[in-house]
């Protein structure tokens, strides 16, 4: 792995909002979303949704499933679709009502054990990463229409898959793989199957967990462990956006999102949202 200097200042990334001491509470933030209006949503692990203005002014509970929120992601109706630790289900949330309903649990033949990551397609298909188990390599990749329905999309052995991202034209998915060090991507093939993974780009010593395309195309990946946020250039180098060694700005990162050419990343270990700007 070819790392070059950071790309961010530490000076230059700020907390977005700090929920430490206020009320309601940011609990533990793993999942981080931009809607269109510029607000940041964000998921809490007690199954809270929480909702800030685009200025970062304020924290609202708009929502909960009661479980543990992991990530999310928003649907063309500005709907929420959230996997959950605690129920090993996907949630369906309509944003302007707070209405909760159990999407999906499960796909003929699987049933879900760790729903880490949903992303949807043009056509509204939803993607959804199944971590299967610390440590324990198993499927995959499951897919979803709008009511419901679903397959295994990708039922190869992963071991930990976590964040999804599709490429910026949309002929390919891109994985985590947090305990395979890796980051993959699996071709989209014309009638909608899978291809075979390709590797992208592998971290040693590195735990990969939220992955989103930038304002550049380039691929963002949050780590948990250490705490920083890298990114791989065109050429397959990766370079360090922000790395924190104190993990106080940022903490065990793992979701990111991106309105414009700021980055927002969710701190597992605390109870913040990290923003930076990222330079022309």
């Amino acid at each position: 792995m070819k790392m070059t200097n950071a790309l961010v200042r530490a000076s230059d990334a700020r907390i977005f909002y700090d929920g430490t001491i206020t009320e309601p509470r940011l609990d533990h933030p793993e999942s981080v979303a931009v809607h269109r209006d510029r607000s940041v949503w964000c998921g809490g692990e007690r199954g809270q949704i929480y909702r800030l203005p685009p200025d970062g002014s304020r924290l609202e509970e708009v929502a909960s499933t009661g479980g543990f929120c992991l990530g999310l992601t928003f649907d063309a109706n500005d709907d929420l679709y959230v996997c959950d630790l605690k129920h090993a289900a996907v949630f369906h949330i309509e944003t302007r009502t707070g209405k909760v309903r159990r999407f999906a649990d499960s796909v003929p033949g699987h049933r879900m054990r760790v729903p880490n990551h949903p992303v949807i397609d043009a056509k509204g298909q939803i993607y959804v990463s199944d971590s299967h188990g610390g440590h324990d390599p198993g499927p995959g990749v499951m897919r979803f229409d709008p009511d419901g329905s679903g397959t295994m999309w990708y039922g190869e052995t992963i071991d930990f898959a976590n964040g999804i991202a599709l490429s910026p034209n949309g002929d390919y998915l891109y994985v985590a793989e947090s305990f395979g060090q890796s980051v993959f991507r699996i071709p989209i093939l014309e009638d909608g199957s899978s291809g075979a993974r390709e590797p992208v780009a592998t971290f040693p010593d590195v735990i990969p967990d939220g992955i989103a395309f930038g304002p550049d195309d380039r691929l963002y990946i949050g780590c948990y462990e250490p705490s920083q946020i890298l990114r791989i250039d065109r050429d397959g180098s990766v370079q360090c956006v922000l790395a924190d060694p104190e993990a106080h700005l940022l903490c065990h990162p793992t979701n990111i999102a991106f309105r414009g050419s700021t980055l927002f990343a969710a701190n597992l270990g605390r109870w913040h949202i990290t923003e930076m700007e990222l330079p022309a």
